[in-house]
Formats: structure tokens, sequence, C-alpha cells
């Protein structure tokens, strides 16, 4: 049977173009009904600031039965922090998230994450790192296992989901075993906001009735919708 996974990256809406937190106090609550409805389970990176901020969202998310992973401290590029840096941002991420979940998988912001620094999360306990892209250099389209920590790249931008549906599902069907993301953000109609076109096409209910409708796509055929996680138990 093929898998897929669908993931989301809690921050906060469009960064670093934004600093509001739209998609948390709008989509989030929305994505959780849809999933819901669904009967699916996803896996959420947050950041740790936005756990901070809004603990009951975090905690939803955990009570409702979906993976919760971590998405560093704020949402800075890791390949233009120190190590030292970076591990001070993992390490407060990790114990601010551990408050409501055991955090085994991680993704670093723009997929952007120092090879030598997948030390860092094994140090934390971490066994899954999807901070890759298929359509990012270096472009590994495979999961990958050092023995410690299995690499899961992303499949395609989440923009991509907001294109028409006839568009977007022949663009699916070529990919084995997805794994997908999108934002809470893009479930909020930010098509009035001066931001990046790539940011705010296709936003709100559109966004969430693709997404939708992308699901019921992969039911139909018989897909199973897992956590990055269990891509830990079963990398192949």
């Amino acid at each position: 049977m093929q898998k897929i996974s669908i993931t989301v990256d809690v921050e906060q809406d469009c960064p670093p173009m934004l600093d509001s937190m739209h998609g948390i106090e709008e989509g989030l609550p929305d994505l959780l009904k849809l999933f819901r409805e669904e009967r699916i389970r996803a896996t959420f990176f947050s950041t740790g600031r936005v756990a901070e901020l809004y603990p009951d969202r975090i905690k939803r998310v955990v009570d409702e039965g979906h993976e919760l992973g971590c998405h560093g401290y704020l949402h800075e590029r890791f390949d233009h922090l120190s190590r030292e840096k970076a591990e001070d941002a993992i390490n407060r991420a990790t114990e601010i998230l551990g408050e409501f979940d055991n955090i085994v998988s991680f993704r670093a912001p723009n997929f952007k994450f120092p090879s030598e620094y997948i030390k860092i999360l094994a140090n934390n306990g971490y066994k899954v790192d999807s901070s890759l892209a298929c359509y990012k250099p270096h472009f590994r389209k495979s999961i990958t296992s050092n023995g410690k920590i299995v690499r899961v790249p992303a499949s395609i931008t989440s923009s991509v989901l907001r294109l028409p549906v006839p568009i977007v599902l022949p663009l699916l069907s070529y990919i084995t075993n997805p794994v997908l993301f999108v934002h809470p953000w893009e479930f909020v109609d930010l098509s009035n906001y001066k931001i990046r076109f790539d940011c705010k096409f296709n936003t709100g209910t559109r966004a969430l009735n693709n997404l939708k409708n992308i699901i019921e796509y992969f039911k139909l055929k018989g897909y199973e919708f897992i956590t990055l996680k269990n891509f830990a138990k079963n990398p192949q």
C-alpha cells in the first residue's frame, strides 16, 4: 500500500513578510476540523514561539491525535546561525514543545539545515528530519537513514497545492509516497495583503477546498495517511 503524509508548518503568517498570527488564530482551527472530518492524522511542525503564545492551540493538535514536531524556536534559517545559536534554538524549542508531547520529528524553516547540525538533532532524541525538499538543492528525492536520523524530504512546495485542482492532481499522481506540507496562514484570505504573490493567491476557503479534494483523491486511490514519525519505523 502506498502512503502519504500531510505535514503542517505552524508559524507566523508568511514569514518573514508578516509578523501576524491569523493563521494560528483562524486557519489552524479550520485545518484541524478538516482533518477530523476526513479522519486522518498529520504532523504539525511548530515553532517554540508559537507554542509559547498559543499553548491551547498546540495542546489541541496533540489532543486530536496528531504528531507534534519541532520547527525551531523562531522562524529563522539555520544556515544563517552559528552552531552554538542553532543548538540553543533547538534545545529551547524542544524543551517548550516537550511539555505537550514526545518530540521526535524536526523540520527547519525554509528547508535550510546544514548537514553538520544533524548531530544536534540526534543529541536531542530526534528520529526524523524533514529539512529537505525534492524541489530544492540538493534535490534529494528519497528517504535516507544514517541509523539514528531518518531524513524524509518534502515532495512539492505548498503553493502548488493551491493551483486549480485539475492541474494539481495530475502533478501529484507522479509522486511516489508523497510528503505534502501546508501552513495555517494559507487557509486565511491574504489576497489583499502586500506580500509575494505565491503567499497570497488562492488563500482562504479555496486553499481549504483544494486540500480537501487532494485528501479525498488519495483516499480513493487507497493510500494510507501516516505521520512523519512512522517513517522512522518503516522508511521503505
